[in-house]
Order: structure tokens, then sequence, then C-alpha cells
């Protein structure tokens, strides 16, 4: 069972796709190949659509979300397909299989007033907190994913035009910075990132740990919460929190939905659409607390 787990994620990597990518399908085929072992079956070519749906009912049973139970299935089906490339499968027993709709959860937002709070956290007289003032500035200037963020490189961030370009497998986009996320990064970088980074090591890494290597996505989703802890944020924040903010606040000035569709990346613009719901609930949430007769029943 190793050896088709190694096999599929050498083909994962030369497909290019992101490390979040790569690593949640890897670790989803891992389970799949367990469960497959578990259940006297070592060969996966040979597992069908009733062991699937097992696998399926066992993950749903073990209360993982629908979004991860969908995951999963799209991991299998992927690993399916790569089999039969290889022509040691015939068939895909995951191609026909649907999973129950079910409504999808709206992402979290933050508010104004506490991305506001969340920015004024970190001290920025600290090499620590000044580090920390210019990522949490730029994720919010710019809506990149964390994974983006993480994987910048200095070359990347052109501060005298005030632009940063970002990259990855499935797009190129340039996206403005606003005037105080450029003055939080250019302080950063010309006060302590040659301080972090030790003398005889070459690193590309925008932002750097305090030991000198590039931060890691988990590493910066630990500082994120610790000063939304400070702030008062009871929300739950997730690694896109301050995407899907950055993304409606734009639409409540005034964006047009293309305009933020190529800032975020999106490859088709139904992907961009969900902003409009969020918007929709969010109007009605600020007329029922501040119409002075929306609360009289």
């Amino acid at each position: 069972m190793n050896d088709y787990a190694k096999a599929f994620s050498d083909y994962l990597v030369s497909r290019r796709v992101s490390q979040n990518t790569l690593d949640s399908y890897q670790r989803d085929v891992e389970h799949y190949l367990d469960f497959l072992e578990e259940k006297g079956c070592p060969y996966p070519e040979k597992a069908g659509e009733e062991l699937l749906e097992e696998y399926i009912q066992q993950l749903q049973s073990m209360n993982r979300s629908a979004a991860t139970v969908t995951r999963n299935l799209a991991s299998v089906r992927s690993f399916y397909q790569y089999l039969i490339q290889l022509g040691l499968a015939s068939a895909n027993p995951a191609k026909k299989m649907k999973l129950e709709k079910k409504d999808k959860k709206l992402p979290q937002i933050l508010t104004q007033y506490e991305i506001d709070q969340l920015l004024a956290q970190p001290d920025t007289k600290d090499d620590k907190g000044c580090r920390d003032k210019a990522m949490l500035e730029l994720l919010y200037a710019t809506g990149i994913r964390v994974s983006e963020l993480i994987d910048l490189d200095v070359g990347d961030v052109n501060l005298q035009e005030e632009m940063l370009f970002c990259r990855n497998p499935r797009s190129q986009r340039s996206i403005p910075i606003y005037p105080a996320a450029v003055s939080c990064v250019s302080d950063y970088c010309y006060r302590v990132r040659d301080k972090i980074l030790p003398a005889d090591r070459r690193e590309t890494a925008l932002f750097l740990n305090m030991n000198g290597n590039r931060l890691t996505r988990q590493g910066f989703w630990k500082i994120v919460k610790s000063y939304a802890q400070s702030a008062g944020i009871t929300k739950e924040i997730t690694p896109h929190t301050f995407r899907h903010s950055f993304a409606l606040h734009l639409l409540e000035n005034g964006a047009q939905l293309k305009d933020i569709q190529q800032m975020l990346g999106h490859a088709d613009i139904s992907s961009t659409q969900i902003y409009l719901q969020l918007l929709d609930n969010h109007v009605k949430e600020v007329y029922n607390s501040c119409h002075p007769r929306a609360r009289m029943g």
C-alpha cells in the first residue's frame, strides 16, 4: 500500500499542485488505503463502489465535516484516475458517486472594527511585532491566500510601485498595496529582516521566523490567533478569514465583482459571487441592528 501512496504523491508533485493540495490528497489517499487493508483488500484497483461507500459512511460516522468528506472523495477519485492512466485499474468507483448536498456554510467575516483592532495588536517597536504587523497588513491589503503569503519572496513586492506580484500553479497576478501596508512591509524589510537572517545564510523568503527560516502556514496562524485573542475577537478565525473580509469590504465600498475576482485569482467568477450573498446578509444584519423600528415586534 505504501508503494501506491508514494507513486501517487510523486504524480501530484509532477502536476505542480499546491502544497496544500498535495498534503491533503496524500493524507486522504493514505487513510483510504489503510481502510482497504483493514477490510482485507490490499489492491485498490479491486475495490468497488460498495467498499468506497462504506469508507465514506465511516468518515461521516466519525463526524467529519461535509467539506472534509467531499475532499476525501475528490482525492480518491483523483487517485483512481491516476491508476487508470497507468493501466492498473479499469474503472473509477468514485466517478459516479455523489454526496448529499447540504447548505453551504457562509464564510466568517471580520468587521472593519475587528480588522482595525487586530492590526493594532502587534508592537512594532519589537522585531517580531514589526514582522507580524507587516504580514497582517499585507494580507488584508491584498486578499492573498495564507499559503501565498508565506511563499512570497523578497522580489515579489515592489515597494516603490506599491504592487505585489503573486504566483501559484493556477494563476499569476499583480495586486495593489495600500500605503500603510507598504510602510509596514518597508519597515520590516529595512529594519528587521536582515537582523533575523543569519549572516551566513541566503534566503529568498520575504517573511522569516525568528530562526531565519521561511515562516510556515501553521506558525502564521498561531500568530493570528494570539493577536485575535488579545484583541478580544471571539469569532473562529480560519486561514481564509482575511481573504473573505478583504473581498467583502471591497464590495461594500463599491468595487466591481470582476475586479475582486481578478485580485483574488478566481478562475471562475462563480467563486467570487458568494460575496454578493455575504453582502446581502451583512446589509440585513446592519438594518436589523440599526433601524429604530426593526426591533419592534
